[in-house]
């Protein structure tokens, strides 16, 4: 399982030059104009993590299969999208899709590229966004709660619950705060990600900067950093430009590109782990002559369901799971050392899979 992150900003700011170089395709074109992205594109990407490639190393794997991560880069939004300004009705029906939220912010001045607002400043531009959203989801829960008022005449359970959360979320929006600060309860938690509210959606905050900015940020990224901590969200530092530079070479070369630009890794490396963090993912590793696999899942899963994320039968016939943490297993040498070495161990139903574990599954068929 990986996760799809939808990509948005307001038109010009790097959304679809960001897109092309996370997809290495043309894909998206890039233009000068808004709206340049009619339909929502979608591409799939491999998530970087060099351990998988040291465990087929020493597990001598045929075949080395990453974990995946979808991008759909969203069609530009302007002031005004929750009442079907610009392609804004499409906007927003694309959004309720994806897992979460990369906000593209314009964080380079260049006079050769127009803005929308006429102005650089990428705060403003991610309260237009934020705004829109918010109002969308007022206008939808307005009409949903409409909707519930026979079923609660019905004392329809479902229905109380519905309309419960519905209204906390009005509440929240109606005093200018996105639904994603409700604190929802344990038991709430399927019903409310059921009502698939835009604003409670994890927003990671993409600084387009210029080149040569790409390592330090400017002020405008610095501004749009106290933003994202004053929410509780994140933000990266990332120049579209060098990334779709980058797009176009072979690993010696973007290797090299990246040392002259003083540059540990791509931007987009940091971009895939700051979305993982975000949505609480984490990987194990399946290992063998055959291949070595990564997969995707969330935080705090037990064995039974990580199972589950290679095929329904090792989640229903789960009997236990043979278990070497990551380092464990690069230490020893691989599986046999590590059994010789007592780091196998044998985990039951109630194991929470840590990130990095190399796991072979047993289950009744």
């Amino acid at each position: 399982m990986g996760f799809k992150m939808g990509i948005v900003g307001l038109p010009n700011v790097g959304k679809s030059t960001l897109f092309n170089a996370l997809t290495k395709t043309a894909a998206a074109q890039a233009a000068n104009f808004p709206f340049c992205t009619i339909e929502p594109n979608v591409g799939e990407v491999n998530v970087p993590d060099a351990r998988l490639d040291k465990l087929a190393e020493i597990a001598g794997s045929k075949e080395i299969i990453p974990t995946r991560m979808t991008f759909v880069d969203i069609a530009g939004l302007v002031k005004g999208a929750s009442k079907g300004e610009g392609l804004g009705n499409q906007f927003l029906a694309n959004i309720r899709e994806v897992d979460a939220i990369a906000h593209v912010l314009r964080c380079f001045e260049d006079g050769d590229v127009t803005h929308v607002e006429g102005r650089v400043d990428p705060v403003p531009d991610a309260d237009t966004i934020e705004t829109e959203l918010m109002l969308a989801d007022l206008e939808s829960i307005e009409k949903r709660r409409a909707g519930l008022v026979r079923k609660l005449k019905g004392n329809d359970k479902d229905a109380q619950q519905q309309d419960r959360l519905l209204a906390a979320a009005q509440e929240v929006l109606e005093n200018g705060h996105p639904a994603r600060v409700v604190d929802v309860d344990a038991e709430d938690a399927k019903a409310w990600k059921m009502l698939q509210l835009l604003t409670t959606k994890p927003v990671l905050y993409v600084c387009n900067v210029a080149e040569d900015e790409s390592n330090t940020g400017n002020a405008h990224s610095e501004a749009v950093a106290k933003m994202a901590a004053e929410q509780g969200n994140s933000h990266v530092i990332i120049s579209a430009r060098i990334e779709e530079e980058i797009s176009q070479l072979d690993a010696d070369e973007a290797e090299m590109f990246l040392s002259e630009m003083g540059l540990e890794e791509p931007g987009l490396d940091r971009l895939i782990r700051a979305g993982y963090e975000l949505l609480h993912l984490e990987t194990y590793f399946t290992v063998g002559p055959k291949e070595a696999r990564a997969w995707t899942i969330r935080q705090g899963t037990a064995a039974p369901q990580a199972a589950g994320v290679i095929h329904g039968d090792f989640e229903r016939g789960f009997i236990r799971a043979e278990t070497i943490a990551y380092d464990d297993f690069v230490a020893c040498n691989g599986e046999q050392g590590a059994k010789e070495a007592g780091k196998m161990r044998a985990e039951g139903k109630s194991y929470i899979v840590k990130d990095g574990d190399v796991l072979h599954f047993l289950f009744n068929t």
